[in-house]
């Protein structure tokens, strides 16, 4: 891979006129795009990237005590695309992992999503298989029932149960995540929680699903290895990228580097706020603090993350040893705190919050860009949605097939 650090270099410039496109961001959609573009369209490709690593999110890196960590928390390769599953087994080898989350309530471990073992974890014999037989009569094996569902059957006991995981599983764990109070909580989100009438312990269902044998790194290292593709990392785009304005005022027409019109491609993965200057102010998101435990033991936890559902201010923990199957006699327990997003020089924003207002705020960021053909949005954050990370690579691989 053809890397440079730019950092380590002072005399460093950036020549815009050797490359026809420019990839801002090293996370999936920025380093499938560039892959893509390279590798099907010959396109000279520059990959830009502001922090000092590739790997966007998933990132890891072995810590202190020779552990594999996820630097930005943990990262679950899971996909139901068998055209996402072929295409990124080009660059890894992966290994058999099946991710399971346990709630922690009351000094109980309890599957989630809640599902039949949960129900007998919960409840003394008789009501629990009296509740499952219940659940199997009523929606049949297999099915995955929202709570809403179970509140509007007559059934006493189907109420009773809806109560019980909007309560112990869904409530404080959103509080938390959201910051929100239980009234401001969209109904419609507490409708999806779902019960699973099923014995799969497995947090995700997906047809494909694993670990990268060598880590998230190693899978990047590989991806961007190509002829083509040039990687500079700790080099900000905001100071080679600024835009020309229409006569209006009110959008932009063309895209300038380093001052010089650029008319070769953009494939912008950053959040669109931050490269206008916050023109309109700082766009919603929630970030995460992570603080780290470490053990001079082989493992901690029952399973790879556990839910505090009902206690405590953090929203989950992770032991990382779980998800890379690290065997060593240590191992790291990561602590995550929600927080608001209110500096991104020091913050990293992870989750959109989602709102009609919110919506709103950023269309009047998506519209500044409207007029440049040659400007592609794409991503969690340019395009503020939620994406797993099999939704972006797909959502990477289409906009690319639009572009070849």
């Amino acid at each position: 891979m053809n890397i440079t650090d730019v950092k380590s270099d002072p005399s460093f410039t950036f020549d815009a006129t050797a490359y026809d496109t420019i990839v801002v961001g090293a996370g999936f959609a920025g380093a499938v795009a560039a892959r893509e573009l390279a590798e099907r369209k010959g396109s000279r490709v520059a990959v830009i990237e502001r922090r000092p690593h590739i790997a966007g999110n998933t990132y890891d890196h072995l810590d202190k005590q020779g552990v594999l960590i996820h630097e930005y928390g943990p990262h679950i390769y899971h996909t139901v695309h068998e055209r996402v599953h072929n295409y990124l087994s080009r660059f890894t080898e992966w290994r058999d992992y099946r991710h399971e989350v346990l709630a922690f309530i009351r000094g109980e471990y309890i599957p989630v999503p809640f599902n039949l073992n949960s129900i007998e974890m919960t409840y003394d014999a008789e009501k629990a298989a009296k509740l499952n037989d219940l659940l199997v009569s009523t929606f049949g094996i297999g099915t995955k029932v929202p709570i809403i569902d179970l509140r509007k059957q007559d059934e006493p006991l189907l109420k009773e149960l809806a109560e019980y995981v909007y309560e112990n599983v869904f409530l404080y764990y959103t509080q938390k995540q959201w910051d929100l109070t239980p009234e401001q909580i969209d109904p419609a989100v507490t409708a999806r929680v779902p019960v699973l009438v099923d014995r799969d312990n497995r947090y995700f269902t997906d047809t494909f699903q694993g670990m990268p044998q060598d880590g998230y790194l190693s899978l990047f290292e590989n991806l961007l290895d190509f002829p083509g593709i040039d990687v500079f990392v700790n080099l900000d785009a905001r100071s080679l990228m600024s835009f020309e304005q229409s006569g209006d005022g009110e959008s932009y027409q063309a895209i300038l580097i380093n001052g010089r019109r650029f008319e070769g491609t953009v494939i912008y993965t950053g959040a669109l706020d931050d490269l206008t200057g916050e023109a309109f102010g700082l766009l919603p998101y929630r970030s995460i603090d992570f603080e780290y435990d470490y053990y001079d033991t082989k493992r901690v936890q029952p399973c790879g993350t556990v839910n505090f559902t009902v206690s405590e201010d953090y929203t989950r923990t992770t032991e990382y040893t779980w998800l890379t199957g690290q065997d060593i006699e240590v191992t790291t327990v990561a602590r995550e705190y929600s927080s608001a997003f209110t500096d991104p020089a020091t913050q990293t924003p992870y989750y959109p919050i989602f709102s009609g207002e919110n919506q709103a705020y950023y269309d009047r960021y998506r519209d500044l860009f409207k007029d440049l053909p040659n400007f592609h949005p794409l991503g969690r954050l340019a395009e503020y949605r939620y994406y797993n990370m099999d939704q972006i690579v797909l959502r990477a691989l289409e906009l690319i097939d639009e572009l070849v």
